[in-house]
Parts: structure tokens; sequence; C-alpha cells
């Protein structure tokens, strides 16, 4: 088989997760979808009793609530397996891609968004096996999907050998420890989005779809922890590129557009841990941090790489 064949063949499998994740985002919608009618019946349920208590006539029944766990189990259930089938199918394109190259599949922003967005959805699903995180589903496969139309229409570059500056052993270390830290930020964000989006919900007092999630500080604890675990990471990768770059350019630092957002970054998490740990601080404003830094990290990815020229220039397009 030939090197073209095994790109067309990486090519068709990141299609094919493509079409699975629509799927599995549609049926993450439809479940949570599921829950507020369920949350409403309850509420009215609760209203009915109050009123047969109060000598008022026995009102007529709502339709069985099995027939809609039912439905919200099966779209579930679908949604669980196809974002299983889809990391699987992003895991295949990554490897095709490397053995048809015959390289670490991670040359240049094409690469790095797939593998980032293969990353995110196996973690997710890898983690989703320990807790029950089905309301969390549409917050990363829709995120990932928009990544991967991106990677597609946006930044694709055709199958070729590294540049001569990238090829080292580096190359696996760095920027491999790098997309699973962007991987892991990635999931630490839309928690931190849920968290905002249903503190302001219960802030306002109305009534949504939002109440049937978990409560907003194991949210934002769950949160914290992710971001615990991926600031290491991101500091790791931080202090291996600068070992690379002596290796590469005779400098530890130079002042490189991307090496100046990468430092960004890590100031900015490490200001959202410190105000983490920080009393008086609310919570509400360490989450905005937080988005903050992961704001950041698009800007060192789809900004940076693109339109600013620098030794860290691989975009590839």
């Amino acid at each position: 088989m030939t090197n073209e064949s095994l790109a067309g063949y990486a090519n068709l499998s990141l299609y094919s997760a493509m079409a699975v994740f629509t799927i599995a985002m549609v049926c993450h919608a439809v479940y949570l979808a599921a829950l507020l009618p369920a949350r409403d019946r309850l509420r009215a349920g609760a209203v009915d009793r109050e009123l047969v208590g109060a000598g008022a006539p026995v009102p007529v029944e709502a339709p069985a609530r099995p027939e809609l766990s039912s439905r919200a189990a099966k779209a579930a259930g679908i949604a669980s397996t196809t974002t299983w089938l889809g990391g699987f199918l992003l895991l295949m394109s990554v490897v095709l891609r490397g053995v048809a190259v015959h390289r670490w599949p991670l040359g240049n922003m094409f690469e790095f968004a797939v593998m980032g967005s293969m990353f995110t959805v196996l973690a997710y699903s890898v983690w989703s096996t320990r807790r029950d995180l089905r309301w969390l589903g549409l917050f990363i496969t829709g995120p990932v999907l928009l990544v991967l139309g991106m990677a597609v229409a946006v930044w694709y570059t055709e199958a070729s050998e590294l540049m001569p500056s990238l090829r080292s052993y580096w190359l696996v270390i760095h920027v491999t420890v790098a997309t699973l830290a962007t991987a892991v930020f990635t999931i630490g964000a839309a928690l931190s989005v849920v968290y905002l989006l249903k503190d302001a919900f219960e802030r306002s007092g109305r009534a949504s779809i939002l109440d049937r999630f978990p409560e907003t500080p194991a949210i934002e604890r769950t949160a914290y922890s992710l971001h615990i675990v991926a600031f290491p990471l991101w500091t790791f990768t931080l202090i291996a590129g600068a070992i690379w770059a002596r290796q590469a350019w005779a400098s530890y630092w130079n002042w490189d557009p991307k090496e100046v957002w990468t430092f960004v970054i890590w100031v900015v998490y490490a200001a959202y841990l410190h105000s983490r740990a920080t009393s008086g601080i609310s919570r509400q404003t360490v989450s905005y941090i937080a988005l903050a830094g992961y704001a950041c990290i698009i800007v060192n990815f789809a900004v940076v790489n693109v339109f600013f020229v620098g030794q860290h220039s691989y975009s590839g397009l």
C-alpha cells in the first residue's frame, strides 16, 4: 500500500469521525432536551399533590415517566457509543497519517488539531466510564466537531516530510505533551462554561435544563481538578520547548511570538490557580480567569501560528 493510499485512508477516517460526532452531538442534545420535560412534570406533580391536599378534584395524570426515561436513556446510549467510535476513528486517522509520512503526526496545525481532538474525546470517554458525564457530552462533541471542521476546511495540509528543524525526538515529547495539556484544558474550559451558565440561571431564579446538572460547586471543583492536571503538563511544555530551542537555535529563549504566547498562557493559568487558592475571590471570577487562559490558547494556535512570522512558523499553510 502506497503512502498516498494511507494518507487517503487517514482522511477517510477523519471524515467518518466527523459524521459520527455529528450523530453523537445530536443525541447528546436529544438527551438534554428529554430531561427538561421530566423536570417540568415533576414540578407539575408537586403542584397537583398540593391541590389534592387542599380538596381540589384529582387532576388527570400526565403521561408515564418511564417512556421519557427510556427515550432519554436510548439517546444517551447512542451518544456514548458514537463518541467512543468517533474517538477510535480519530485514533485510526492519526495512526494512518503517521505511517503515511513515516514520522510522528504533529508537524503542522492540521495534525495538531486532529490529535488534540482525539485526546479530548478519548479523555472524556475514559473519564465517563468512572462518572456519569452524559450532561457534559454536548459541550465536548460540539467544540471537537468545530475544530475538526476548521482542520479540514482551513488548516488542511497534504501529508509530507517534516521541516529539517523539526526532525528531533523533542517533537514527540514537547508537542505531544502540549497537545495533551490542551485537551485537558479544553475539558476544563467546557466545565467552566457550564458552571458560569448554571450559576447565572440560579442567581436569576429562572428554571433551565441546567437544573438537572450537578450542583454548581461540584462542577467548579471538577474544573479546578482538571486545571491542576493540565497546568504541570503545560509547564513541562514550556521547559521542554526551551531545551529544544537551545539545541536547535543555540538559545533557550528568543522572544519568538510562539514562545511569548506559550508563556502568556502559563502566566494566566498560574493566576487562575493562585486566585482559586486565595480567599475573597469569587468562584465566578476565578472561572473567568480560566476561560481567559483558554482564550489565550486559541489565540496562540489559530492566530499566532497563521499571522505571526517567527522561528515557530510551522503551520503548514
